[in-house]
């Protein structure tokens, strides 16, 4: 389904993929016609296969059409990640397009709380004189940039009607390099009939300003509401509750709803030590292959000062995205080993 619809919408062909050893510290790397991928993305049950999905989406938003400068990285990430979750939503059903994009704006969360709401790197366009472009490296160009294309959509028409724009817009600036300011110029002209909608867009608030953008976004809730109940449980339990808690409560559980499950609970306090090893008691999260579970799961054991795999995931797993979260959660605070 993934090659007819993009035949369908762009033409060409899907690249070959080379998978890498864990020592590559990407999650992939979209070099035109052969991608490279890090091997955490063979779980055993094809749950990672949107990483797939996004560096195969970089042959347009990325390599055909390409952001001009550093500072305008979102191009890049933001349209990718938008058309990952399109190819999400054709191949799993829209309930499952909306609850990856509700998950998005947590990782968002989760950079804008590491970086500070203030920052000025978590504007969705950064001032990057004399910064050091790899330290601003987070989530925010790909899921502030993803979280404004989506509510775009929202406000323009819907999915058929912002991809429309999208496809365009890839056909006119092919082979070009872009800016934010060309982006939005264009913008404009594509949906010249919706200029006082685009008028109400707080530009100065999404672009320029730092922390969480101006307006969320709606979502379909129906898939997120089974690891918000959970997730609030865990939080609210007392030491005689845990107990409670068995291994049936992730059974009916995909892989995704779990990565969800975890990501909330980043966002509370650290659980106590005595809920993290129940945790693991009843769903044995150390033995998890999806990377995106497990780099999530250590992050919940340190934040509690229960290191459990930390030292052997380090050195099995290149994936950069997931270690430097990691090791920053060792540094933000004292952890007894």
């Amino acid at each position: 389904m993934l090659k007819i619809w993009l035949d369908l919408m762009f033409g060409g062909n899907i690249d070959d993929l080379l998978i890498l050893p864990p020592s590559f510290p990407y999650g992939g790397m979209e070099n035109p016609c052969l991608t490279f991928v890090t091997p955490t993305v063979l779980a055993g049950d094809r749950s990672l296969a949107s990483v797939i999905a996004h560096e195969v989406s970089h042959s347009w938003t990325g390599n055909l059409v390409t952001n001009k400068t550093w500072e305008n990285f979102w191009l890049n990430e933001g349209h990718t990640v938008y058309l990952e979750r399109r190819i999400d939503g054709l191949l799993y059903g829209e309930q499952f397009r909306q609850f990856k994009a509700l998950g998005g704006w947590k990782e968002l969360q989760n950079s804008i709380n590491t970086f500070g709401a203030t920052n000025p790197l978590t504007n969705l366009v950064p001032n990057l004189h004399e910064v050091d472009v790899d330290a601003a490296f987070s989530s925010v160009p790909y899921e502030k940039g993803f979280a404004f294309l989506f509510y775009l959509e929202q406000l323009l028409g819907g999915p058929d009607v912002f991809l429309g724009f999208l496809k365009t817009y890839i056909q006119v600036y092919a082979y070009k390099s872009v800016t934010t300011d060309e982006w939005k110029k264009f913008l404009y002209s594509y949906f010249k009939d919706k200029v006082d909608l685009l008028d109400k867009v707080d530009w100065n608030g999404w672009m320029h300003t730092p922390g969480l953008p101006p307006v969320q976004p709606t979502y379909d809730m129906t898939l997120a509401n089974a690891c918000i109940a959970l997730s609030n449980r865990w939080v609210e339990a007392k030491e005689s509750d845990l107990n409670s808690f068995t291994a049936a409560d992730v059974k009916e559980l995909s892989s995704h709803q779990q990565i969800e499950l975890l990501t909330l609970l980043l966002l509370k306090d650290p659980l106590p030590v005595s809920h993290v090893k129940r945790m693991q008691e009843v769903y044995n999260f150390n033995a998890v292959k999806n990377s995106e579970i497990l780099f999530r799961w250590l992050r919940l054991c340190i934040r509690a000062q229960s290191v459990g795999r930390c030292h052997t995931t380090g050195t099995e797993n290149g994936n950069r995205a997931g270690t430097d979260e990691v090791h920053s959660a060792f540094i933000s605070g004292p952890i007894q080993l």
